[in-house]
């Protein structure tokens, strides 16, 4: 019985490696604009899942992680685009740096699960403090 398990365990891990992932970028809009040194922590923190820009580690290539990973961007990307942030209407906009605001005081954002593997991605108290000044900032720029 247990091999009769093990085998159809076997056959479905084969058999998702191809279950199609979609990485395709998605269209591009009009990126945000920040301080390059702001550009510098949302590419390093943010882009992997809030943007077009995202890099996929091999191990995105293996199921059924892949099926997680895509699933994870284009989850953050429907909640948060910098790569199409133009399409964004200013109150919209507003909204977004609220919620990165709320997002980056209580450390739930970059997502602990991502930080397992992207360590780099951890925001030091002086990178939250850049992006809490700068969001703040934009937030009242559109006013």
């Amino acid at each position: 019985m247990r091999k009769k398990l093990l085998i159809g365990l076997v056959v479905i891990l084969v058999g998702i490696q191809f279950w199609p992932v979609d990485r395709t970028p998605p269209t591009v809009g009009g990126e945000i604009q920040a301080p390059p040194e702001v550009m510098a922590v949302l590419e390093t923190s943010c882009y992997d899942c809030h943007s077009s820009e995202t890099r996929w580690p091999w191990y995105s290539r293996i199921a059924p992680v892949s099926i997680w990973i895509a699933h994870h961007v284009e989850d953050g990307r429907g909640h948060l685009d910098f790569s199409n942030w133009d399409a964004y209407p200013p109150n919209r906009a507003d909204h977004k740096l609220e919620e990165l605001i709320e997002m980056v005081e209580s450390d739930e954002m970059p997502l602990p699960s991502y930080l397992t593997l992207h360590g780099e991605a951890r925001l030091t108290p002086d990178q939250k403090a850049l992006l809490l000044e700068w969001a703040e900032r934009a937030r009242t720029e559109l006013e």
